[in-house]
């Protein structure tokens, strides 16, 4: 008799959109962004996977460099990290930018593991903001 163990595929899953609130120019906005969650239904001996975290400048009316509020004044702080299965997490702040940096690292791993997480974003409005809504992407990934 035999049988096989079968594998699924390594995902993540974030909220669809966020209203992070408002503030006045020169303060800091603080707010969190809703759960992330990594996925590895790999069923791997050795599972490890880092999820990354970038961001778009944010931008207002016709975005205009007085109606843009850089990628680089926004940080995320992941915060504590959920764990489901055998999984080793490693958290990273970060000063967002438009390319991926790490913010949470699994390893050690064995099997089909999950972590879920709700980072703070904090974005610190530049003195010469100007009024408005302002929108932008925060993108993540996992590898």
């Amino acid at each position: 008799m035999t049988f096989t163990v079968t594998s699924g595929a390594l995902g993540i899953t974030v909220p669809a959109t966020a209203d992070l609130g408002s503030g006045a120019p020169g303060t800091a906005i603080v707010h969190l962004l809703g759960t992330v969650t990594v996925t590895d239904d790999r069923a791997a001996l050795s599972a490890s996977w880092t999820a990354s975290a970038s961001s778009s400048d944010y931008l207002t009316g016709d975005g205009t460099t007085a109606e843009t509020i850089p990628a680089a004044d926004l940080d995320y702080a992941p915060g504590t990290v959920t764990k489901t299965g055998t999984i080793t997490t490693t958290t990273h702040n970060i000063t967002m930018s438009g390319s991926g940096q790490a913010v949470v690292a699994g390893s050690a791993g064995i099997g089909d593991n999950s972590a879920a997480w709700d980072p703070t974003i904090t974005v610190h409005v530049p003195a010469s903001a100007v009024t408005g809504s302002y929108t932008g992407t925060i993108t993540h990934s996992v590898v």
